[in-house]
């Protein structure tokens, strides 16, 4: 291997490269083929770009940062580094093919160039999510554990010079650093402890893994080799019932929720979203778990099955908008559960908001409301596939737990480490189990499915049907009145027992209570005994207890005897005593006595159904025939509002676009003299590098009158699409519009 290998600039390495590697890159790199680059010079510029080499290390591992940090230790980006020095110094730490298989994909995407000695931008140090040199350099012997044990031992004084490195750079200046300090002073202390590490006599750096558990985060990995994250293994089976379990639960509860704002609309605040007082009434009402309501809320509101608008009917206060089902709602209950769990399963994964934060606080102490905009994250997709596609990577079966997963998504992915801490990790987990995703730690058959790209809706649908138990067509009623159903009921048998029973245990095994209300509530629906008999008998598993059947005949032999009529409205009844009883006691309903059995009511028809029984009668509703009908109010809705799009990444182009960007490339380098453009990425470059090495340069400009010119200038800084530099014709500083400078060259070579 030749050690001194010309240091070649990266457009003349991409020049080289040929065609089929270039489109590779700009499908790594999609940022830089829009627009099309002008030139082999002009698409080097742009991926030495800050902005542009930030995003294109967002997908690198550890090991490949890790070998990124090694070679800006070699000062690689200054002058070329040969790679057996880089190999040298990262030693034992990983096998030589796997730091050369890290080094390649460094230069797939043309953050390393060359091929025996290597050079990168010099913006790469600004990529890594640590100070260059923490990884490479860092005293990795002690564990999260140790180092706390070490901080908790600590005085005032050291304990404020970390904490200004923490909140700070982790670099800092100070005459302590010498050998020769005194050593009761804390920054000698913290460097005998191994909590601070020598850089220069007058330099000292905070250790990577002392900054994150002074952060209170776990230490971020120290092995080139990637964790093993599975500490337990489950049958297929096992894993896909009990996320069909969760799905269960998950439909059931998102009934629940969608008939109580349908029953009572919840008033949206000002700021948006639902206020702290509403969502502990609504967990009061519906009784599921607070963590758990706001995940149903946040999906259903993205799902486009609830919104916030005027309802019909509107609520009689009139105090705004309202939360409440939308008309897509009435759909989603008439769908399959397959079909109902796709729907919910995919708007969870495109969900750019981070359910979990509801009730708690954030930076500002005040707390996250559900379905309001603070919980609004862009980022929270891609940390849900990033972890869904590590789970789908494992054997089926494999189950992990959010210590583990945490420890390899932040190998995997070490610059969104703080969001991959377990606390994070620990909710997704939870939230992709409650979508039937994942069980028992480990992927399931359906979420597997959805996940694979190449498989179309319908093959996710029929694999969580399959997960699903077969629907029963029976239950077992229990001398307790109390109804066990074993299993999930067929959908019409299951509208029917929730009709004449009330949920007391929710699960797999569902528990229902059979009461006086509830068998009052089924014959004011229009259910008559002889049917409640008749059903309890058909689809009971066990005998019929003889309290159901006399529960039954009491209630139905005293309801009805007092029959409320649609014609504004009317009141009547067999027994005249009744009646009279009924009138006198219902002062505010305005009843008047027609004949002995009849009376009538300006009031509507519900509330006086809701007056008698407040009074202590049952009466029932009739229509014109005398047949008892269901009056009940059909719930509020609001217009199914548009379905907002999840935000997308960065498109790359087809291949086709992309191979037409690398031919024009190619015919522009074959003409190197054409009139073209220049693009402003090289010139942001040419001038970021003058301004680094202060340097004075010839640019050619064009003011706002289209007057071309030359300037002798000596850059200071450029941002936000301008330059500020000291031009020395005019004698003063200056701001220039990059885009309007022509060109830019050395003034030594002028």
């Amino acid at each position: 291997m030749t050690e001194h290998t010309p240091d070649i600039p990266l457009g003349s390495w991409l020049a080289k490269l040929p065609d089929e590697r270039l489109v590779r890159l700009l499908q790594l790199r999609p940022d830089l083929a829009q627009p099309p680059p002008s030139s082999i010079a002009a698409l080097a510029g742009r991926a030495q770009a800050r902005q542009s080499v930030k995003a294109a290390t967002d997908e690198l591992n550890f090991l490949q940062l890790a070998v990124l940090d090694a070679l800006l230790v070699l000062h690689a980006d200054t002058a070329a580094v040969p790679v057996g020095k880089l190999l040298a110094l990262i030693g034992e730490r990983a096998p030589e093919k796997d730091v050369l298989g890290a080094l390649d994909d460094l230069k797939e995407r043309a953050l390393a160039w060359g091929d025996t000695t290597v050079r990168v931008s010099a913006d790469a140090g600004a990529a890594l999510p640590w100070y260059p040199g923490q990884v490479t350099l860092e005293d990795t012997s002690r564990t999260g554990d140790q180092i706390a044990q070490l901080l908790t031992e600590l005085d005032a004084a050291q304990l404020e010079v970390l904490k200004k490195l923490v909140d700070g750079s982790p670099l800092g200046r100070t005459r302590d650093a010498a050998p020769g300090a005194p050593p009761d002073r804390p920054v000698p202390r913290l460097l005998a402890a191994g909590l601070l590490r020598r850089v220069d006599a007058e330099t000292v750096i905070l250790p990577r893994h002392v900054g994150h558990v002074l952060r209170g985060e776990d230490p971020g990995p120290t092995q080139l080799a990637a964790p093993d994250p599975v500490v337990s293994t489950t049958p297929a089976a096992d894993v896909d019932a009990a996320a069909a379990s969760a799905v269960i639960d998950l439909l059931r509860e998102l009934d629940v929720v969608l008939e109580t704002l349908s029953a009572a609309p919840v008033p949206e605040l000002r700021s948006g979203g639902l206020g702290v007082r509403e969502v502990k009434r609504l967990v009061r009402v519906t009784g599921i778990e607070e963590s758990r309501l706001g995940l149903i809320l946040e999906v259903a509101a993205a799902a486009g099955l609830i919104a916030a608008g005027v309802p019909d009917p509107e609520p009689p206060d009139r105090g705004g908008p309202y939360w409440a089902p939308t008309t897509a709602a009435d759909r989603f209950t008439e769908m399959s559960a397959g079909h109902r769990w796709h729907l919910l399963a995919c708007t969870w994964l495109d969900l750019p908001a981070r359910p979990a934060l509801i009730g708690t606080r954030g930076p500002d102490a005040k707390p996250y409301a559900a379905l309001s905009d603070s919980l609004y994250s862009t980022a929270a997709p891609l940390d849900r596939r990033l972890l869904l596609d590590l789970l789908a990577e494992l054997p089926a079966g494999a189950g992990v737990d959010a210590v583990t997963a945490s420890r390899t998504l932040i190998w995997r992915r070490p610059r969104w480490s703080r969001r991959l801490q377990p606390g994070p990790v620990a909710d997704l987990l939870r939230e992709a189990h409650s979508l039937g995703l994942v069980g028992r730690g480990a992927i399931s058959t359906p979420g597997r499915v959805l996940l694979d790209q190449c498989a179309d809706d319908d093959a996710a649908i029929r694999a969580m049907t399959r997960a699903m138990p077969e629907p029963i067509d029976h239950f077992l009623v229990q001398a307790d009145l109390t109804v066990v159903v074993p299993g999930p009921l067929e959908r019409d048998l299951a509208k029917q027992l929730a009709a004449v029973a009330t949920v007391e245990s929710a699960g797999t095994a569902m528990v229902y209570r059979i009461s006086e209300h509830s068998v009052r509530h089924a014959l004011d629906i229009g259910k008559t005994a002889g049917e409640l008999h008749e059903f309890f008998r058909n689809h009971s598993k066990t005998p019929v207890p003889q309290a159901l059947t006399y529960l039954i005949d009491d209630v139905a032999r005293r309801h009805g005897q007092l029959r409320v009529g649609l014609a504004a409205s009317f009141v009547r009844c067999e027994d005249p005593g009744l009646l009279a009883q009924a009138v006198a006691a219902a002062d505010g309903l305005q009843l008047r006595v027609l004949a002995p059995t009849v009376a009538v009511s300006p009031v509507p028809i519900a509330e006086v159904l809701t007056g008698l029984r407040h009074a202590g009668f049952v009466p029932a509703a009739e229509d014109s025939s005398g047949t008892i009908v269901d009056v009940r109010a059909r719930g509020a809705r609001v217009p199914a509002p548009q379905r907002r799009r999840p935000p997308q990444p960065v498109a790359c182009p087809n291949g086709d676009i992309l191979n037409a960007i690398v031919a024009v490339l190619r015919k522009v380098a074959a003409a190197p003299f054409a009139d073209m453009r220049v693009d402003s990425a090289v010139t942001t470059l040419l001038l970021q590098r003058a301004v680094r090495q202060q340097s004075t340069v010839v640019i050619g400009y064009v003011d706002a009158a289209g007057v071309a010119t030359q300037r002798v200038v000596s850059p200071i800084s450029v941002h936000g699409g301008q330059l500020v530099a000291f031009d020395s014709t005019s004698g003063r500083l200056r701001d220039f519009a990059v885009h309007r400078i022509t060109s830019v060259m050395s003034a030594e070579d002028g």
